[in-house]
């Protein structure tokens, strides 16, 4: 069966939110590996409206010589939406309703690993119900102070640490799944 991963990019104090105002000067050649190898284990995206229409709009006119870009536009994707009229990025498709049904109907089918970035509504929808497998949570060596935070107020989950990873910039991305 398919994993769910979610890959969000956390501040030290737990925010999530605007991540290029922050997070962008961490990056390097192996933040960049391990986001590639992240990508290519994986054949299909599971994304949220937000996510996703911020992704529809940078993502189809990037272009880089590791093949990250092509694989991000070629891709199948699904994204998460009661309101979204279109989903016009190239392999997109919308599911408006059961959530969980149809996500687990995707885990059930063959292939690689289903990716989503970030963390919202989306993904604890699929940790309620048992779908979500791992996250891999991105911490930046940045205190924010405000915004959105990883985990909504009340949310609560047992996880186990499965790894661990740590880049030169002080980025460490810690790999758990439920318990």
């Amino acid at each position: 069966m398919r994993k769910v991963i979610a890959s969000t990019y956390v501040t030290l104090d737990g925010y999530i939110d605007n991540p290029h105002l922050w997070s962008l000067e961490y990056g390097s050649e192996e933040t960049a590996g391990y986001a590639k190898d992240l990508l290519f284990g994986a054949d299909a995206l599971l994304l949220g409206r937000v996510t996703y229409e911020g992704f529809a709009q940078a993502w189809p006119s990037m272009t880089d010589g590791a093949g990250f870009a092509d694989r991000m536009n070629g891709m199948p994707k699904y994204v998460v939406s009661a309101t979204l009229a279109s989903a016009s990025w190239n392999n997109s498709t919308i599911i408006r309703e059961n959530v969980a049904d149809a996500v687990a109907e995707l885990k059930r089918q063959p292939g690689g690993d289903i990716l989503t970035y970030g963390c919202g509504r989306l993904t604890d929808t699929l940790r309620a119900h048992g779908l979500l497998d791992e996250y891999r949570l991105w911490f930046h060596p940045v205190l924010r102070g405000e915004g959105q935070r990883l985990f909504g107020e009340g949310t609560r989950a047992t996880l186990e640490l499965l790894d661990t990873t740590t880049f030169a910039t002080g980025v460490v991305v810690h790999t758990y799944r439920p318990a």
